[in-house]
């Protein structure tokens, strides 16, 4: 039988690490399966436009090496900027909806006693924390940007808070201003582990995106030494947008780490889970994973 994993406890940085990969190993299709009917709409609506425009695109494109050049110059700024204004959007509302559903079904994997949550039940906080999420990642996008950009150091230092943020949002059930705070308080003393923690999975996240990103790579040079048809450069640019939009899956690895350095530092300055199966302690309770603890 397999141990159920526990949010609640003090992890170090590798049981952090091994505790993600676990926890989406053992409760991989019902979380797929959350992510797929929550954010698979967002996914779907992100391909359309990108293949339409990139289509449409390509169209001008020719007509200009046949020599049309005035009667499409307007066209192509116009594509050039809905593209622009699509991709932005459906970034914004796709990575909306991945944040949202992931940490809602950890929060309801902890609430119900370690136990899947089923779809229904992480549509009802999906729809809760939805638009919460999406303008408090926005607010916390253009802040991390300027930190960035007055200097490079302010963004490192503030990014392991930023990523708490989201945790604080549904795991807490916090406003904007009291998540914010409570992000830093949290990372406060614990940075380094955070910061090593995030640093690490966006690796391994990274890794596996250009993977399974290999094959566009792979056409998109091909397409260069191709004499093909349009038909053919049209599903290039389909196969294309579908692998990039597809690969946003992967997010899946650094929003569970997400959860799980937050209740670490949680742990670490509240004790909540210690005390929570201390006075369970007794009770025939559900046998759950623990790595190494230290209080």
């Amino acid at each position: 039988m397999n141990e159920k994993i526990e949010f609640r406890q003090i992890r170090e940085f590798d049981g952090m690490i091994s505790g993600t990969l676990l926890f989406i190993k053992q409760n991989f299709k019902p979380l797929l399966k959350s992510v797929m009917y929550l954010c698979g709409f967002f996914m779907l609506a992100g391909i359309i436009s990108t293949v339409f425009t990139d289509v449409q695109i390509n169209g001008l494109s020719q007509n200009f090496e046949d020599g049309d050049y005035n009667e499409n110059v307007s066209s192509w700024s116009t594509l050039h900027m809905m593209r622009l204004i699509l991709r932005g959007v459906f970034m914004v509302l796709n990575y909306t909806a991945l944040y949202t559903c992931v940490l809602s079904f950890v929060a309801l994997y902890v609430e119900k006693g370690n136990v899947a949550p089923t779809v229904d039940e992480v549509w009802s906080y999906f729809k809760y924390y939805f638009f919460r999420m999406m303008w408090g990642g926005i607010a916390i996008s253009v802040l991390w940007v300027i930190c960035f950009v007055c200097c490079f150091i302010p963004g490192i230092y503030v990014t392991p808070a930023l990523f708490v943020f989201y945790g604080v949002v549904v795991l807490e059930n916090q406003d904007f201003s009291t998540a914010f705070s409570r992000a830093f308080a949290l990372v406060k003393n614990n940075w380094w582990i955070t910061f090593a923690t995030i640093f690490v999975m966006l690796i391994i996240t990274t890794l596996f995106t250009s993977i399974t990103l290999i094959p566009s790579y792979i056409i998109i040079l091909g397409s260069y030494f191709s004499q093909g048809g349009e038909a053919m450069q049209q599903g290039f640019q389909i196969f294309i947008a579908v692998s990039q939009h597809l690969s946003q899956i992967f997010l899946i690895i650094p929003l569970v780490t997400t959860a799980f350095i937050y209740y670490n530092l949680v742990e670490r300055k509240e004790s909540f889970g210690l005390m929570n199966r201390i006075s369970e302690f007794g009770k025939g309770s559900n046998q759950v994973a623990q790595a190494d603890e230290e209080y």
